[in-house]
C-alpha cells in the first residue's frame, strides 16, 4: 500500500502540531510514503522563506527526504504530481489539506486522508 504526500501534508507538523506519520500508521497501512519531486522543489522554495512557513517547509522537506520515496512524474505543479502520482497504479491514499486538490483526486476516486479535528487525520472516501 503506497501513500503519496502533498506539500501541506507534510507541513502539518509545524503547522497544525499532527503528528503525521503516526497518524497514517493509525489510519492505513502503509508500506511506502511517495513524495513527488514537484512536492520537494515546493517545500525548497517555501523552506527558503522567513517565518513560520518557512520552518515548517523546512520540516516537511527534511521529514520526506528521511520517510518517503521521491517519484518522478510528468506534471510542472506540485498539485498536478500529486494527482498524476495517486492515479498510477499501487498509490491506494494521498494527504491533502488543499481543498481543491482534495476535490480532485476524490474525483479520480483516490480515498483521501486530510486534517478532521484539531490534530487528527481521517479518510475521506470518494
Amino acid at each position: 500500500m503506497s501513500v503519496v504526500m502533498d506539500t501541506n501534508a507534510l507541513m502539518m507538523p509545524v503547522e497544525c502540531d499532527v503528528r503525521v506519520f503516526e497518524e497514517l500508521d493509525r489510519l492505513v497501512d502503509a508500506t511506502e510514503l511517495l513524495v513527488p519531486e514537484a512536492v520537494l522543489d515546493e517545500l525548497a522554495k517555501l523552506a527558503d522563506g522567513a517565518g513560520e512557513e518557512a520552518t515548517a517547509a523546512s520540516v516537511g522537506l527534511d521529514l520526506a527526504r528521511e520517510r518517503c520515496r521521491s517519484v518522478s512524474h510528468d506534471a510542472d505543479y506540485a498539485d498536478d504530481a500529486v494527482v498524476e502520482c495517486a492515479e498510477r497504479g499501487g498509490v491506494t491514499h494521498a494527504v491533502t489539506n488543499d481543498g481543491p486538490l482534495k476535490r480532485r483526486l476524490l474525483a479520480a476516486g483516490v480515498p483521501v486522508i486530510s486534517l478532521r479535528a484539531r490534530n487528527k487525520l481521517a479518510v475521506t472516501q470518494p
